[in-house]
């Protein structure tokens, strides 16, 4: 295929233009895994920079189908995708196998964390895993070493089957440049064998100027490495009728016996050397090849396998499989069995989540969660307390290399799920039950801040971690992040590892890493203004993403009486008889969201307020 010719004075004028538009910067052939989540500059080594016009977005990825990932289903769960999305962009039914080769269209929620872009998935190690062979073949380097090891504390030395990894996908959204071009989509492509710059271009009909710049590629025919990934930008989402099949398949499935590669072909002699006689030679050859490396790498996995069945890899606390007066109340230790029984033996027509199946124990219906790190941590925190508006942990239960958690049921799952996926369902979600679920929030936290022994930072607090049970009353979940407080004795907890979602973040933590239940009420406010307005914490305002908590204060900046608020909070909240309330409530939120943490009120106020706020409420309907 030709190529475009490019004279110095064009060139010249390009790599002028591609710096000044360059998206993310090419990494090139080399793999560094020792790169840290916190560089200056930030590393290209490491995931793509958190440089877009966007906080999050809407985008794509390209993988392979390999052997182990060739169905809608199993390459939804690799990815931790809704199926049915992943085989409505590729035009195949959910229960489609796609050749081995096949390119496959992955759409993901890219979301700006710290300092990188990043959409994320989890992966359950096998025994010869490593960050390396995780990012670069099952991932086939849309994730990188460096990340998974700054996201996972596992030590990359003694990582063993059964793990599960939180691994951050490549993603970006397009610059300010970008998006004025009408570029709305940046695809991760991984590079494959003989792929170029030029004909990825004519594949998805951009110019190769326009693929240059968004990598930030200067040659005049810049040269690409497989296993790299590159940025494809498009102005439409990516079409099942621009992939293809790649030969042969450079991605083996971890732990699997190497294939034997192409077939051998035997070409004829002309000097009278018979070809059958020449087949035979050279098939003898191979096999005594093949069997070699495949023998020791057979005596090998048994050797690893041993001393993996040594490791303890499910971890639970035994000070509190038996009860213990005074330290907490009762947890029932299942049987694994019984668990099995429970969920038809983990079916799918079962999972309410990634890991979470509904089950049926000892006549109770009861949700099950299947955890394969350290649970001893979030077993010690949930066993102390005891507080409606807290999940409660009712049982353990352990397998050969994982841990099972069992929670209550909550019949109407997530605060999230109701909010953005249910809306034919919120029209009569009345202002009632609103202020309750706000109220139920609040006094949960109140509970951890001011009542638990030691007390408790949640530092994950999310519409996404708040569960709703059959009379939509709210329940604090999700205690995987939550830590002792020091706050009562006038200091802090800092970590150096930040985590959480946008949207959510207080700004102390995010700078300086600053862990006091402040960080809890910030989250709080955003969750209230969630509640009240229908909206997700990051949103669409004017062709712009914005933190709803921003769009809110700005509003509230000069207006008297909420005027331009009533039109932009929830239709359900719109009632006259009613807005005198809902102002109340979303300038307590704003007050949560203050930027200095020593300026928000603490939970026990905020549950005082929105209890006068109720009463007031229920005053009004009985008259």
């Amino acid at each position: 295929m030709k190529h475009l010719q490019i004279t110095p004075i064009i060139f010249f004028v390009l790599c002028t233009s591609i710096i000044i538009r360059a998206q993310q910067a090419y990494y090139g052939s080399d793999v560094d895994c020792s790169i840290k989540g916190t560089t200056t500059p930030p590393s290209p080594y490491y995931l793509y920079t958190c440089n877009g016009y966007h906080l999050s977005c809407q985008t794509f990825l390209l993988f392979n189908a390999q052997p182990n990932f060739t169905s809608v289903s199993s390459i939804s769960n690799l990815m931790s995708l809704n199926p049915s999305k992943l085989a409505q962009i590729n035009k195949v039914g959910e229960y489609h196998k796609f050749p081995s080769g096949m390119e496959v269209i992955i759409p993901v929620n890219c979301s700006c964390s710290g300092q990188y872009y990043q959409a994320n998935t989890s992966y359950v190690t096998g025994d010869d895993d490593t960050y390396y062979s995780v990012a670069t073949h099952v991932y086939q380097g849309l994730s990188s070493c460096s990340s998974l090891a700054s996201e996972n504390s596992h030590d990359p030395n003694e990582l063993y089957g059964g793990l599960e990894l939180l691994v951050p996908l490549r993603c970006a959204c397009p610059t300010e440049n970008q998006t004025k071009d009408g570029i709305n989509y940046l695809l991760t492509y991984p590079i494959y064998e003989n792929d170029s710059v030029y004909d990825l271009s004519q594949r998805f009909k951009v110019s190769e100027q326009t693929t240059a710049s968004a990598n930030g590629l200067t040659e005049a025919d810049p040269v690409v490495f497989q296993g790299t990934t590159i940025l494809i930008p498009l102005r439409t989402p990516p079409s099942s009728n621009q992939t293809i099949i790649h030969y042969p398949i450079q991605y083996p499935p971890p732990g699997s016996t190497p294939g034997p590669g192409p077939p051998l072909v035997v070409a004829h002699n002309s000097k009278g050397r018979h070809p059958l006689w020449i087949g035979i030679g050279v098939a003898f050859l191979f096999i005594i090849c093949a069997a070699v490396p495949i023998a020791l790498y057979l005596l090998r996995k048994r050797a690893v396998g041993n001393e993996k069945k040594k490791r303890k890899r499910c971890v639970l606390p035994k000070d509190v499989l038996e009860y213990q007066a005074g330290a907490g109340h009762a947890l029932k230790v299942f049987e694994f069995e019984e668990l099995e029984a429970a969920t038809d033996n983990f079916s799918s027509e079962r999972r309410l989540g990634v890991s979470v199946y509904k089950g049926v124990l000892r006549g109770n219906i009861m949700a099950i969660k299947e955890t394969f790190k350290d649970s001893s941590k979030e077993v010690n925190i949930l066993h102390k307390l005891n507080h409606f508006n807290l999940i409660s942990l009712l049982g353990v239960s352990s397998g050969l290399e994982n841990c099972y958690l069992v929670y209550e049921y909550m019949e109407n799952g997530s605060l999230k799920d109701w909010l953005y996926n249910n809306s034919g369902r919120l029209g009569n979600w009345c202002l009632k039950q609103r202020i309750q679920i706000a109220l139920d929030v609040a006094e949960g936290l109140d509970y951890l801040h001011n009542f638990a022994e030691p007390p408790y930072v949640h530092s994950d607090i999310k519409s996404s971690n708040i569960l709703l049970n059959g009379n939509l009353r709210a329940k604090i979940a999700n205690f995987s992040l939550a830590r002792a407080s020091e706050w009562k004795e006038g200091g802090c907890a800092i970590t150096k590892n930040v985590e959480g979602t946008v949207g959510y973040i207080a700004p102390e933590y995010l700078e300086s890493g600053m862990v006091t239940p402040k960080l809890d009420v910030f989250a709080f406010g955003v969750v209230m203004l969630e509640v009240i307005t229908g909206k997700d914490a990051v949103i669409q305002l004017e062709g712009k993403e914005k933190l709803l908590s921003t769009v809110i204060m700005c509003m509230l900046e000069g207006v008297d009486d909420g005027d331009k608020l009533s039109d932009f909070i929830g239709p359900a909240m719109r009632d006259d008889s009613q807005i005198d309330l809902v102002i109340p409530i979303v300038k307590l939120s704003v007050a949560c969201l203050n930027q200095d943490p020593g300026s928000r009120p603490s939970m026990e106020e905020v549950v005082s307020i929105l209890s006068i706020i109720q009463s007031d409420l229920q005053s009004r309907v009985m008259l």
